[in-house]
C-alpha cells in the first residue's frame, strides 16, 4: 500500500512538472529578428524599426516576394518610420509623425508606400485611403549578396539622408530632405536679440551656407574676443578670410590660431592650420 501511495506521489509530481514546461515554453531565437535604428538627423531624428528575414537558400525576388504586389517591406509586422520634423521622401512631402513602409518591387524601379496603418500585421488591415505619399525609389544590382534583410540611414547631411534596403544582390534606396534653414535663420535672428549672442554658431551656419561673409566675420570676430584662447574660434574665422580671398589675413589668423593649439597640445589644429596657411600661400 505504501509503495502504491509513493508510486502515486512521484507520478503526480513529474505530471506537474512537465505541465510546467510545456505552460513555460521554450526559448528560441526568433526567425526574423527585429531591429530599431535611430539616426540624429536635422534637427530631429529618423527611426526606422523593421524584421529581418533571411534567405535561407531560397529565391527572394519573383518568388518569397511577388513582383508587382504590395509587401510589407520585411518579415512579421509591417515595416515602421519615424520622422521628428517633417520632410520630402525623394521629393514628396510627409509630415512628421510615424507610418509604415509599404513597397512595390518590380524588376526596375519600386514604388514605396507611406502608410498610416501601425497596427497592421503585414499588409493585413492596410487601406489605400490611409496612404500619406508614393513615390518612385530607384534600385541597382549588388555585385554580392546579402543573406539577411538589412536596411540602413546613410549618408547623412544636415539636411538629407539615404534610407536603404539590401536584400539578395538587390538594393533600393530612396532619400529624405527636410527644409530646416528658414527655422535655423529665425533662430539666429532671435538669439541675436538675447543678451548672451551666439557669436561663434552664427559664424558657422553663414560660412558653412555661404551666406553674407562679412555678417560671419564680423560675428567670428566678436566671437575671438569672448574667447581669446579659443583656437577653434580663431580657425573659424582663418577659415572665413580665406573664402573671402583675404589670403593674408588668413595666414595671420591661422598662425594665431596654431599657436593657441601647440600650447594646448592640439595637434589636431595645430595640422588643419598648417595644412589652411600652406593652402593660402599658394594663392
Amino acid at each position: 500500500m505504501r509503495k502504491t501511495i509513493i508510486t502515486l506521489l512521484a507520478a503526480i509530481l513529474i505530471s506537474a512538472a512537465g505541465s510546467d514546461v510545456m505552460a513555460q515554453g521554450i526559448k528560441m531565437p526568433a526567425p526574423s529578428p527585429t531591429q530599431t535604428l535611430k539616426q540624429d538627423f536635422a534637427l530631429s531624428t529618423i527611426e526606422l524599426t523593421y524584421s529581418r528575414p533571411s534567405m535561407k537558400g531560397r529565391k527572394i525576388y519573383g518568388d518569397l516576394v511577388p513582383f508587382g504586389k504590395l509587401w510589407r517591406t520585411g518579415a512579421n509586422a509591417a515595416t515602421k518610420i519615424k520622422f521628428g520634423e517633417d520632410v520630402k521622401l525623394n521629393g514628396v512631402a510627409v509630415p512628421a509623425g510615424e507610418y509604415v513602409i509599404y513597397t512595390i518591387p518590380t524588376e526596375g524601379d519600386w514604388e514605396v508606400v507611406i502608410n498610416k496603418g501601425l497596427k497592421n500585421w503585414g499588409i493585413d488591415g492596410y487601406k489605400q485611403e490611409e496612404d500619406v505619399a508614393r513615390f518612385k525609389a530607384k534600385t541597382r544590382k549588388l555585385p554580392f549578396s546579402v543573406e539577411t534583410l538589412t536596411m540602413t540611414i546613410d549618408n547623412v547631411k544636415p539636411t538629407s539622408a539615404d534610407i536603404d534596403l539590401m536584400w539578395d544582390n538587390v538594393e533600393m534606396y530612396f532619400t529624405v530632405t527636410a527644409d530646416i534653414d528658414s527655422k535655423i535663420m529665425a533662430s539666429i535672428d532671435e538669439a541675436m536679440k538675447g543678451e548672451k549672442k551666439p557669436y561663434f554658431q552664427a559664424a558657422t551656419y553663414y560660412y558653412e551656407t555661404n551666406r553674407d561673409l562679412k555678417q560671419a566675420l564680423t560675428w567670428a570676430d566678436e566671437a575671438v574676443k569672448a574667447q581669446p584662447d579659443a583656437f577653434w574660434v580663431m580657425h573659424l574665422k582663418a577659415k572665413i578670410q580665406y573664402k573671402m580671398k583675404d589670403y593674408k589675413g588668413a595666414i595671420t589668423t591661422a598662425e594665431q590660431s596654431k599657436a593657441v593649439a601647440a600650447k594646448a597640445n592640439n595637434n589636431d589644429y595645430v595640422a588643419l592650420n598648417d595644412k589652411l596657411i600652406a593652402e593660402a600661400k599658394g594663392k
